[in-house]
């Protein structure tokens, strides 16, 4: 009687530490390149796009500033930015461990929603990233 009990209670034990193990070896790595997660040359680390300015769905004047930080991009030139599909010149100032990106919306975009999209392209694909936010430009 205590035998069947017993191996029931051993393939359970096992089937949650087989899961375990397996969780732990396909999360290991994520967001450090350094960290020996068995990536080599090709290892990366996502772009992190934050504090973006105007905040989100802010009403804002056409021809606005805008501002946002990029951590993890090597190159400001990677920093592609579009307004409602229109390309955008940005600049950027380095502060070591990110960038700051700063631009205009375009003046002739009035009375109108736009999203402000962020396209960071590196050398590996998979290493790209994309974000952005909305603002409404009123007159």
């Amino acid at each position: 009687m205590k035998a069947p009990r017993l191996l029931a209670l051993f393939f359970i034990v096992s089937c949650f530490s087989v899961s375990a193990s397996h969780a732990a070896e396909h999360h290991s790595g994520h967001g450090a390149s350094s960290s020996g997660g068995g990536g080599g040359e090709n290892a990366c680390s996502k772009p992190q796009l934050t504090k973006f300015l105007p905040a989100n769905l802010a009403t804002v004047a056409p021809g606005s500033a805008f501002s946002f930080y990029a951590f993890n991009v090597e190159k400001p030139e990677q920093i592609k930015v579009t307004v409602k599909t229109i390309p955008v010149e940005v600049t950027t100032e380095d502060k070591e461990s990110f960038i700051v990106v700063k631009g205009h919306l375009p003046a002739e975009l009035v009375n109108t929603t736009a999203r402000i999209n962020i396209k960071v392209n590196a050398k590996v694909s998979r290493c790209n990233g994309e974000d952005g936010w909305l603002v409404k430009i009123a007159e």
